[in-house]
């Protein structure tokens, strides 16, 4: 993937740029709209901070039916536009073009309602991910979905990748957790999908829409399943001497019939990296460690907890270290959470995104390994483990292009090997810039020319987060040219 791939800018809309900017001005207000050159740059880039690209204008509506004004007005002029909520995406799914406005949903982040009777809460999309379980932790309840960037991911961006988190093993990923949602179309209708009830009528478009990347509409508010607290929660640690006992672990834990909330693991490069920072106490004589946590009452706790370290003895785990209090509990997450940008502390890192049948969890982190070893560069391991859900971390030197360059191979052929092995491209993070060339990996051109038909109901001129998700080959002229044969 280079930008030398992204699709090439309109000159018809660079020529008029400044009249663009002028009408948007005046449709929702000067200090709505980012024009100047610094301001732009802050826009530049996600956090796959590889590809930038200075967009035309920064629109910030504060509402939905300002988000609804600038559609309409980007549709009549077929403007093309980029949705982009904290900016967090890790595989350039809000990288803007030269000829495209970004649309942010920063200033829409009010909760709206929340219903403890019923158990759902009413927001507006721009509020960040864990501020909603702000909201309604007072009342002892909280929202599942929990991506490590949840203090400054918004919803938006969550809806859009159907993100998921550490907990999600047993809570199901944001699909799992909303009820229903306002999204504005390109040509600005608004609609609404679900509803504050458990199921809808008619097709589950919900299932369709989250996860779309921003490519159906741009979604404003949404209403959410929030759930009761447990009455606790308990982490076990426990070390290997290698990551494929560690693997086979994760296996039989599963395989055994026992959801714990979360099984995260850490390979040694990132223990020390983490440990390092956070001083959470973690075994640098170890090569890979599993975080297990299990939740309920005191007694369910302790029993499960039992189970699994009777299960991981098999395994001959060479440390076992379950919480013995709430700050022993902080401890051990305090590592994890900061995993990812205590590795930004030594490297830059290339952080991938595949999912596994966890039956070959063991032999996937060896030729891990080894592929990276081919390339020369090094590999941490940092993932949830207890779903399959890989995120290895390939560390090499963004300013050296060599590198650089066997970094991205390294990681397409990561991700060949995921779908090899019977999983698939993403799990969390979407397909974006990163993934998209690979799509031809998972999808035959049928399931693709499938998708392509289905995003062109929505967005027929595919003016909303152009050249992502599909290969440039599937170009809205191709689309439009198997419409008129089919």
């Amino acid at each position: 993937m280079s930008l030398s791939r992204l699709p090439d800018p309109d000159r018809d809309v660079l020529a008029r740029s400044q009249t663009i900017i002028n009408d948007l001005e005046q449709l929702i207000g000067a200090g709505s709209v980012i024009s100047d050159e610094e301001g732009r740059r802050a826009f530049e880039a996600d956090a796959l901070t590889a590809y930038r690209r200075v967009p035309l204008a920064v629109v910030l509506p504060a509402s939905t039916e300002e988000v609804a004004k600038v559609l309409k007005y980007c549709h009549q002029n077929r403007v093309k536009v980029v949705p982009r909520g904290a900016g967090t995406s890790l595989c350039g799914g809000a990288l803007p073009c030269e000829d495209a406005v970004v649309i942010g949903i920063s200033r829409m982040n009010r909760v709206l309602d929340v219903d403890i009777a019923n158990r759902t809460i009413a927001v507006e999309t721009g509020i960040t991910n864990l501020a909603i379980t702000g909201a309604v932790e007072p009342e002892g309840f909280f929202y599942a979905p929990d991506p490590s960037s949840q203090l400054a991911c918004t919803l938006g961006g969550n809806l859009a990748m159907n993100s998921g988190g550490a907990h999600c093993l047993k809570y199901g990923v944001t699909t799992n957790n909303v009820l229903g949602v306002r999204m504005v179309l390109m040509d600005g209708e608004i609609i609404d999908v679900g509803g504050p009830f458990l199921d809808a009528e008619g097709y589950d478009l919900l299932a369709l829409i989250i996860g779309s990347e921003g490519q159906f509409g741009i979604i404003t508010e949404a209403t959410l399943r929030i759930l009761p607290k447990a009455e606790g929660a308990r982490p076990i640690m426990l070390g290997f001497a290698s990551s494929e006992a560690a693997g086979q672990c994760v296996a039989a834990i599963i395989g055994s019939g026992i959801i714990p909330v979360a099984i995260e693991f850490m390979d040694k490069p990132a223990i020390a990296v983490a440990e390092a920072y956070a001083k959470a106490g973690y075994p640098l004589n170890v090569e890979a460690l599993l975080i297990v946590e299990v939740e309920g009452s005191q007694d369910e706790m302790a029993r499960l907890s039992s189970d699994i370290i009777e299960i991981a003895h098999t395994y001959q785990p060479t440390v076992v270290e379950p919480s013995t209090s709430e700050e022993h509990s902080e401890r051990i997450w305090r590592g994890r959470k900061a995993a990812f940008g205590a590795m930004g502390r030594i490297s830059d890192y290339y952080c991938m995104d595949g999912v596994i049948p966890l039956s070959r969890l063991a032999q996937v982190l060896t030729q891990i390994s080894q592929i990276c070893a081919r390339h020369r560069l090094r590999v941490a391991n940092v993932f949830h483990a207890g779903d399959g859900n890989l995120h290895p971390l390939i560390l090499y030197n963004a300013n050296d292009e060599d590198e650089a360059k066997r970094a991205e191979m390294a990681g397409a052929e990561i991700l060949k090997l995921c779908v090899a092995v019977g999983g698939c491209l993403t799990g969390e993070h979407g397909v974006g810039i990163e993934k998209r060339d690979l799509m031809s990996e998972q999808f035959s051109p049928t399931d693709l020319t499938v998708q392509m038909r289905i995003r062109s109901v929505f967005d027929p001129d595919w003016l909303l987060n152009p050249g992502k998700v599909f290969p440039l080959e599937a170009s809205p002229a191709a689309s439009a040219s198997e419409e008129a044969a089919a």
